[in-house]
């Protein structure tokens, strides 16, 4: 095999162009596929308050449980992106295929928790009424886990791949069937019944199931070379072996730091519905915005992936210097928007006529502006946990976020929420110092320790990926 390093490398200005190339769709995607949660957001807050807080806390339970099975998901990406660095058609597949596998069981594990989850969230201490409502809406949408956990594997193989426009223009389209079912259900239009939260819960699982059928039929159409479906039913024990090293970690991680604003909503459900309802409002805005970073981190760990697979150091240390000050771009920019103009965007999840709103407005602004303060910091963990992924450094990384989170953010919030009693700030202010911790540590990890273990292999030597792929 010839050299695999570049006799040029890429300027600063090319890897701008080569991430925004990649990145732009990723954070497009992103972005339509958190309008699904959003448009649930909106259009039952619309509908009512009590429906707001039900389906704030629905939607907190099953992405705790969505997220740790996306692990498996995540694992696929990078290991598609090295594979693509050495054309190895075998190793893409066989590690889609068990991505795939591995969220199916996932699922059949999941279902019980979605099934008794009111009777989990009265364990918790949540409102009875609140709780029987989310229980109502899982026992509906808490079925999307399947496909969305498959459509998760296939858009990871895609990105892989680079092929992100796809990913982005398929996230579109449920977006947009999400939204016309949500508002054809919820309020009860073109001759069908008024359905509320079960409305809601049908919608999201219609379009779950539309966009695992959009993405498969692109992949058998589209990359024939690849055959994912062939020896489907088989499964390959060394694959799933190397996923579940991989992912399960990479899910322990997000799972972390996604339990953070679990705990945070379960804490601001125990301070009323008004309280939880501005948490759900706050949340989501800041949510849409760090689709930014997460659109980032997932470019970050293709590109990484994919210069590990070349056995190309330089290139993989300046492109997570541009990925980096992008993320602080946006970081910084979209903290001054919650600063400066809070109120139409917290006013766009309201009815102008509930008669609650100008409570859940008082604190919606306040909240805001603690989002703002950890725009950075969150941005920061993003991205270093993306660069990570990319080398397959995933261990580590899953303790130092479970430090962050749970021993320094979960405890911090309950300490200034509930006995310091600064109600929601104190909450958030937990948020903002789990994030930040988390985010020095994961980049101290990534430019101390393991970029210095990657080596570029002397020319003729075969690239990592080769010496991955395994026999099978």
């Amino acid at each position: 095999m010839a050299s695999t390093q570049p006799a040029d490398q890429m300027s600063y200005g090319g890897h701008v162009r080569a991430l925004s190339i990649l990145g732009l769709p990723l954070i497009g995607g992103h972005l339509a596929q958190f309008a699904i949660g959003l448009t649930d957001t909106v259009m039952l807050g619309w509908y009512g308050v009590n429906e707001l807080a039900a389906v704030t806390l629905a939607q907190s339970f099953f992405f705790v449980w969505f997220i740790l099975g996306s692990g498996f998901a995540f694992a696929v990406m990078p290991m598609v992106a090295s594979a693509v660095a050495t054309d190895d058609h075998r190793r893409i597949r066989r590690s889609t295929r068990m991505g795939l596998w591995l969220s199916v069981v996932y699922g059949v594990l999941s279902m019980p928790l979605m099934w008794y989850s009111e009777a989990i969230l009265l364990a918790a201490g949540q409102d009875a009424q609140v709780a029987a409502d989310a229980g109502t809406y899982l026992r509906i949408a808490g079925w999307g886990i399947f496909p969305a956990l498959l459509v998760m594997v296939l858009k990871s193989y895609l990105a892989g791949l680079e092929r992100t426009q796809v990913v982005l223009w398929i996230t579109v389209m449920a977006a947009v069937v999400n939204a016309i079912v949500n508002y054809v259900l919820i309020f009860g239009h073109l001759g069908l019944p008024e359905m509320g939260l079960q409305g809601a819960a049908l919608a999201s699982l219609a379009t779950q199931s539309v966009s695992v059928v959009a993405v498969v039929a692109y992949a058998l159409w589209r990359l024939p070379e690849h055959d994912l479906l062939r020896n489907l039913q088989r499964p390959d024990w060394e694959m799933m072996r190397e996923i579940v090293r991989h992912g399960l970690p990479i899910g322990l991680t997000t799972l972390c730091e996604v339990s953070l604003f679990s705990a945070s909503a379960l804490m601001m459900g125990w301070l009323g519905t008004v309280p939880l309802a501005a948490h759900g409002i706050a949340v989501s805005v800041a949510g849409l915005t760090f689709m930014a970073h997460l659109g980032l981190s997932n470019a970050a760990t293709i590109r990484v992936g994919n210069a590990l697979g070349r056995g190309d150091k330089a290139h993989m240390v300046r492109g997570a210097i541009v990925v980096t000050v992008a993320s602080l771009v946006i970081a910084v920019a979209t903290a001054l928007v919650f600063f400066l103009a809070p109120e139409p965007l917290i006013l766009l999840f309201l009815d102008p006529d509930d008669p609650q709103k100008p409570e859940i407005l008082a604190i919606g602004v306040s909240l805001l502006a603690m989002a703002g303060l950890f725009q950075l910091m969150d941005g920061m963990q993003a991205i270093a946990l993306g660069l990570l992924r990319g080398l397959l450094d995933t261990g580590v990384p899953m303790v130092m976020a479970a430090l962050s989170y749970w021993a320094v953010g979960v405890p911090t919030s309950y300490i200034l929420g509930f006995r310091a009693e600064m109600g929601g700030v104190g909450v958030w202010i937990g948020l903002i110092l789990g994030l930040s911790t988390a985010g020095v540590l994961l980049l101290l990890r990534f430019w101390l320790h393991a970029l210095r273990r990657v080596q570029t292999p002397p020319p003729g030597s075969v690239p990592p990926s080769d010496a991955m792929a395994g026999s099978a």
